[in-house]
């Protein structure tokens, strides 16, 4: 059986293929992570404590209901928020105390982002839109559009480089974010309902375009979904229950 046949009937990876990411040093881990929010006059304690290990190479899937707390771990994880307690390690670095300059240094090197919106600048190309963090990161002009060109193409979009995003599809568009989020070779990227705005099929096709770069990149990747059938295509999926995140099966 074929892995993506394997992915799509809901089988699981061959235990060896996944023991071989898990003897790797972890590039992103998350200890104790603690988030809450006033609402009103009460705090709402989202996340109680989540830990979770990814190595290199990893597809991890995060499940959950609405307001379970999987976009606020993927903003601590993401160096975006800071949690009331725990630590965020990435590639073996505490960034918990780290200050503002330095957490900025690792999210622009080492993590990727895709969320529901792509949030693409409309005046800029597709070409532009994927170079223009690798300029940010000191990388030259025809280093970054030689990659954006690169990963755009790998991704179907070869005959797209020069359009902005006001001339493309919702799909089209997504997979542009997607090769953004890989443009500076990150260690892993962290994805926020990366097809919630798109219908089933195209939703399948921009999971799987997301799937098959991060392998080839091998970069590790954090997915928070709704969607159960394209979870299945992860190696490993967790949900929050009651802030903390437990392992999912499927049969």
């Amino acid at each position: 059986m074929s892995d993506t046949v394997a992915r799509r009937s809901g089988a699981r990876r061959a235990p060896a293929a996944v023991a071989s990411t898990a003897n790797l040093a972890a590039v992103l881990s998350l200890r104790g992570v603690m988030r809450s929010y006033r609402s009103g006059d009460r705090m709402l304690e989202v996340l109680k404590g989540a830990d979770l290990d990814v190595h290199p190479g990893d597809m991890v899937g995060l499940v959950g209901p609405s307001g379970s707390g999987k976009s606020s771990l993927l903003h601590a994880a993401g160096l975006l928020e800071h949690p009331d307690a725990g630590q965020i390690v990435v590639e073996g670095r505490d960034c918990s105390v780290l200050g503002e300059n330095e957490r900025t240094k690792v999210r622009l090197h080492k993590i990727g982002f895709v969320y529901q919106f792509h949030h693409l600048l409309p005046e800029f190309t597709a070409l532009d839109n994927v170079a223009m963090p690798q300029r940010i990161a000191g990388k030259s002009r025809g280093a970054a559009r030689d990659r954006a060109k690169a990963l755009l193409e790998q991704l179907g979009l070869g005959e797209r480089l020069h359009h902005q995003p006001a001339q493309m599809s919702g799909g089209e568009q997504q997979r542009v974010a997607i090769a953004r989020a890989l443009a500076n070779a990150p260690r892993v990227v962290l994805a926020d309902e990366p097809t919630g705005n798109l219908d089933p099929g195209t939703s399948e096709a921009v999971f799987k375009a997301l799937f098959d770069l991060c392998r080839r990149e091998g970069v590790a990747a954090v997915v928070a979904t709704h969607n159960m059938e394209l979870a299945r295509f992860m190696d490993r999926v967790y949900g929050l229950r009651d802030g903390h995140l437990e392992a999912r099966e499927f049969g």
